[in-house]
Formats: C-alpha cells, sequence, structure tokens
C-alpha cells in the first residue's frame, strides 16, 4: 500500500541507485534516465540475469561500482567483460547485501517476473525507498509487501508503471472517502480489432506488433492477450488499497492517458504524457520533486481525437481471470501470474496456440486450493507449484 510523503531535506548528496534488471526495456529506459540526472544519482549496483554484454555495457554507462548476474554459471564471462574498477558478483544474496547497505538510497526494481520479490522485501525492511517497475511483485506478494511497508514506514514505494504513476500522481493529496473509481487505460494491443477466432489463431509475430509501445517479448504478448492489464489490475488492488475504490479498465488506443481517478461528485481527473516509459521512471526517482524531462512533449491539439471505451470480455478473457483473483486475494493472483508466465513461455516455444494461453491460465486457477498470505517461503511454493501444473496441462 503507498503512501504519499514529502521530503523537505535540502542536499547535494547524489542519491545512490540500485538498478536491478538493467538487461530489459525497462532497465535500458532507466539508464537512460540516471545518466541523463547523472548529477543528482550515482549507481551503485547493476544486475541482471543474462545478456551479460549488455550487462557489463550498463555497468560501465554508468559507472557502477558492482555488476551482478544472478545466473552463477555467467560469472567469468561477466567478470571478462567488465572494466577493471567495476567489481563483478553473482547471485541473489550479493544482491540482498548490497541493496540492505548505506551503499544504496533507491532500488529500481525492473525484474521480469517474481524474482524481485526478495530483494523489495529485503529493501522495505532496511527503510530503503524502492521505485517498483515489476508488477509481478505486487500481484504475487502484495499483502506481506504492505504489511513489510505498515511494519518499517521510513520505506517507500513508488510505482514505475506508466498507469500507477498516473494514479499515484492523481491521488497525491487526496482522501480515500473522495475516490470512487480508479480507471487504468490499455491501448487495447495489437489484436483490438481481431475477432476472437483469429486471435486464438495469432502467431508469435502477430502477438509481437504492439502498436503504441516499445517492450521486451513477455510483456508485450501479455499486452495482445491483455494479461497485462489484468496484473495490473491486481498490482493497483494493493498498491492502492487505502482507497478503496472500484477498479476499472477503459481502452484507449491513443495511450495519451494513463489513469483517471473519479471522485464522488462524478468529477474526473486524468493524468496524460506521451507513451515513453523514461517520464514515471524519471519522476519516481525524483519524487517528491518534478523537474523537467528532456522527452517529448505531449500536443493534444495533434492527436485531435481520443478515444475510450470498455475492453471486449468475451475476446479477452484476461479480466474474469482477474475479477476471481481480485475477489479471492491471497495466493490465487500468485498462482494465475506463474500460469501466465509458463503459458507464454510455451506459445513462445511453439507449442501452443495463442488462444491456448487463455486455457492454461483458467485450468490452473479453477483447481487452486487458495490460501490467505503468510509468508515468502509459501508464495516461493504457490508459484512453483502453479508453475508445474500449467506445465502439465494438456490440450
Amino acid at each position: 500500500m503507498i503512501e504519499f510523503y514529502s521530503d523537505n531535506t535540502m542536499t547535494t548528496r547524489k542519491k545512490k541507485i540500485a538498478l536491478l534488471g538493467v538487461t530489459g526495456s525497462i532497465g535500458q529506459s532507466s539508464c537512460a534516465v540516471i545518466d541523463n540526472y547523472s548529477e543528482r544519482f550515482e549507481t551503485t549496483l547493476v544486475a541482471a540475469r543474462s545478456s551479460i554484454s549488455q550487462l557489463a555495457e550498463s555497468a560501465a554507462r554508468l559507472n557502477a561500482s558492482i555488476a551482478v548476474t544472478t545466473d552463477c554459471t555467467k560469472t567469468a564471462e561477466l567478470s571478462a567483460a567488465l572494466p577493471e574498477n567495476i567489481r563483478c558478483a553473482s547471485g541473489m544474496e550479493t544482491i540482498i547485501d548490497t541493496v540492505t547497505s548505506d551503499a544504496v538510497d533507491i532500488v529500481l526494481c525492473a525484474i521480469i517476473g517474481t524474482a524481485g520479490i526478495r530483494p523489495v522485501l529485503a529493501a522495505i525492511e532496511a527503510g530503503k525507498t524502492i521505485a517498483l517497475a515489476s508488477k509481478e511483485v505486487m500481484v504475487a506478494s502484495g499483502d506481506l509487501v504492505n504489511a513489510a511497508l505498515k511494519a518499517n514506514p521510513q520505506a517507500k514505494l513508488i510505482p514505475v508503471d506508466s498507469e500507477h504513476s498516473g494514479v499515484f500522481q492523481l491521488l497525491s493529496g487526496r482522501t480515500p472517502e473522495e475516490i470512487d473509481t480508479i480507471c487504468l487505460t490499455a491501448s487495447g494491443g495489437p489484436f483490438r480489432t481481431w475477432d476472437a477466432e483469429r486471435i486464438a489463431n495469432a502467431t508469435l509475430a502477430d502477438a509481437l506488433k504492439h502498436p503504441t509501445w516499445q517492450m521486451g517479448q513477455k510483456i508485450t504478448i501479455d499486452s495482445a492477450s491483455m494479461m497485462n492489464k489484468a496484473l495490473e489490475l491486481l498490482e493497483a488492488k494493493y498498491l492502492f488499497h487505502r482507497y478503496n475504490a472500484k477498479l476499472d479498465v477503459l481502452v484507449h488506443p491513443q495511450s495519451a492517458v494513463h489513469a483517471l481517478i473519479e471522485f464522488n461528485d462524478g468529477s474526473m481527473l486524468a493524468q496524460c504524457s506521451c507513451p515513453d516509459m523514461k517520464l514515471p521512471i524519471a519522476y519516481a526517482l525524483n519524487y517528491p520533486e518534478r523537474i523537467a524531462f528532456p522527452g517529448k512533449q505531449l500536443k493534444l491539439a495533434e492527436l485531435k481525437t481520443l478515444e475510450f471505451f470498455a475492453p471486449d470480455r468475451k475476446k479477452f478473457p484476461a479480466f474474469d481471470f482477474a475479477d476471481a483473483a481480485l475477489a479471492a486475494g491471497g495466493t490465487l493472483p500468485c498462482a494465475m501470474n506463474a500460469a501466465n508466465e509458463v503459458a507464454v513461455e510455451r506459445f513462445c516455444r511453439g507449442e501452443i496456440k495463442f488462444g491456448d494461453i487463455y486455457k492454461i491460465i483458467s485450468a490452473v486457477m479453477d483447481k487452486w486450493h487458495n490460501e490467505a498470505q503468510i509468508s515468502l517461503e509459501q508464495l516461493e511454493n504457490a508459484d512453483q507449484e502453479a508453475r508445474c501444473k500449467a506445465r502439465e496441462v494438456t490440450l
């Protein structure tokens, strides 16, 4: 759960950043932002699992103190690629030791999947600021994260997802009693105008043709299936839980409006900007300051048209999965996320059709034994159990 805060302390000391998931699309955008604001930030650690050459290049670009691969078999490869002044390390324990130390002020977590849960929880317990781009952290472990934030009020969590950053900005200074509905927008992905049969038989190349955003493979496929929006609804539930607001989605092909809030009197506010992930990243890293951003500025007059309409739930069952997980809570969101990850992997390998992604998620969720979230170990076991079940689904 997010709490808004102010920092009136004036200091010239640079904020020290740990960037987890540096080789992904969000990680690379984060590199660009940190590089652009080099007078404000210094990089302590960059981390990734694979793409070792890019990890080393990013470490050199940001002049990081430490570069870490979580794949211990790639340590020698990383060491050979790094400049002599950058320490090479491997393993999640090194990441956790570093992000909880005095060498880090802000943890920017852009790790794909649930691997970000452990370092985020550790950073919260250490009282750090977390700029969170890994939606799976809140989806799979939102109750644990919120409990940790409550127990460690010095820690701050600021969302980096464009939609959740928009909501975060809109809610600043608002009381829970004022807010009726929190609405996320969706571009509609590449299949917005396709019929259900055509969607079911879409190819990998079809799914990767996103009309608006340039993203990594997994999130682009999730956008095509609308599972990305299902995950974002769950993320919003945990991020903005204190507002107890209704959650909604509107398809908005122009991707200029990222979020809206509706007040109890029917008035609405919208957060608008060009679809550039560097903007919410910069906002999160510089928060509570809002400083000049060197990206493209939104020109509403040039857009001419802004469209909004409800998503087609018959074509996109992802919203039914979101409804079930939102209502049940517990470990079901974790299972939904894990099943989706495996289904996407199977689709990318050519084992299943695009429409089978939904069938696998449904098969896992329908038979899931749900429990309240009580520990990280429990969630790690639930994640692995759901993955096993998703791999065993025959179609």
